[in-house]
């Protein structure tokens, strides 16, 4: 998985397994239903299966080891079984649940508290992993409670260099990092808006940029309460595309796959 081409948008498809996610908790609850899912997803053109056992929207709480295990793991093995070639990222915080996902053929582990847990970076690093560092202004249950920043940008920025350099101390190479901003994560409405301008700002880091907007507040927050959040997820995926965002995480891949082809060619082409 070449990140570093410039020339392809990698479209990571949500597979949540989770009863309490904000857009799909309870859809694909169970493991034959999260697999049914991934493989959909992959024939829609998805390139990274990216699953998830614990929800990270705003209130929510967090499950024990046990319980994300259970849900993330078999699906894990049966995506692996069926395909040993699909591109796996686990999206936890917990290096339990990384090591083991790992060993049954994850090769990317999706961090959003980027490595809060003391053993994530070298379980990361003993397997080659891509790991996902992201910014989050607290915890899930709390993030988006008082939000305060003097300098957004530059606070996201900094602490984002911060746990990418953390992560080479512990062994990570540096070809496997991959920056998240945290879009939604304790962040006012605004603030998700700047750091899409900004994007070209944390590719100056070196490293490529994960955005993940799909369907979030950001959008429902300047359309009508029943507006379809679809065409305006695609919208901003797309300006993040040809901002220089090298991953975008979806719920609607199909529709991306459609969209990001054209905006793929765009970057092909010189000016």
């Amino acid at each position: 998985m070449n990140l570093n081409s410039g020339h392809k948008t990698f479209i990571m498809g949500i597979v949540n397994t989770t009863p309490d996610s904000f857009y799909d908790g309870g859809r694909h609850n169970g493991v034959h239903a999260a697999f049914d899912h991934a493989m959909n997803l992959v024939t829609e053109g998805a390139d990274i299966l990216d699953i998830g056992g614990e929800s990270s929207r705003p209130g929510s709480l967090p499950v024990s080891l046990q319980e994300e295990l259970d849900r993330v793991c078999p699906v894990v093995d049966l995506i692996h079984r069926e395909d040993p070639s699909l591109v796996i990222s686990i999206d936890t915080m917990k290096s339990g649940v990384a090591e083991e996902s790992l060993r049954l053929g994850a090769s990317i582990i999706n961090d959003i508290s980027a490595l809060s847990d003391p053993e994530m970076a070298a379980v990361c690093a003993a397997a080659g992993a891509w790991t996902v560092l992201m910014h989050m202004k607290g915890v899930p249950l709390t993030m988006q409670n008082g939000i305060s920043y003097d300098d957004c940008i530059a606070e996201i920025e900094t602490f984002l260099l911060t746990a990418a350099d953390n992560a080479l101390a512990s062994g990570v190479k540096k070809d496997r990092i991959i920056l998240d901003p945290g879009i939604g994560f304790g962040k006012t409405l605004e603030q998700n808006y700047r750091i899409i301008r900004n994007i070209p700002r944390f590719k100056g880091a070196g490293y490529p940029v994960l955005i993940g907007l799909s369907r979030k507040s950001l959008i429902g927050g300047v359309l009508p309460a029943d507006a379809d959040r679809l065409p305006a997820t695609i919208a901003l995926d797309a300006v993040s595309s040809l901002s220089g965002a090298d991953i975008v995480r979806v719920h609607d891949v199909r529709e991306h796959a459609l969209a990001l082809a054209a905006i793929d060619m765009l970057r092909k082409v010189p000016a």
